[in-house]
């Protein structure tokens, strides 16, 4: 029997909406949710700096079978188009694992999950675009 254990971190190399955390501080974010939650910790993956590349997520993706889930440093490194989105929370769900974000405090465990982080995502974009006119 295969045994699933801990929370792979997922960290940046590009900004999030224009705002860069060093590696070392979005590791030490998530180190912390990961404490305060009761969460098996284990080594981050980086994603490469190239905008619109979520290659490390993937492979991240692909270790769900052995993995508890994943703790992102934030819900806005995920990719902008909502159906990508939707693919990574089925993907997650699907795996039995979980998904977290360690800036909001949040967290992608069943479906009901969905629509919380999508009204955010709404939010985030209504705000963008609010403060580029």
């Amino acid at each position: 029997m295969n045994k699933r254990e801990g929370h792979r971190g997922y960290v940046a190399s590009r900004p999030v909406f224009g705002n860069r955390a060093p590696q070392h501080v979005q590791n030490l974010v998530i180190r912390d949710y990961a404490a305060r939650n009761g969460l098996h910790y284990k080594l981050s993956a980086t994603e490469y700096a190239m905008p619109s590349c979520y290659m490390m997520l993937q492979q991240v993706l692909d270790e769900l079978p052995e993995l508890e889930g994943v703790i992102a440093y934030t819900l806005f490194m995920l990719p902008q188009r909502s159906e990508r989105r939707r693919e990574i929370y089925r993907r997650v769900l699907d795996a039995g694992a979980s998904l977290h974000f360690a800036v909001e405090g949040l967290a992608l465990a069943d479906a009901a999950d969905i629509r919380r982080l999508e009204d955010i995502w709404s939010v985030q974009a209504i705000t963008s675009r609010a403060s580029n006119t």
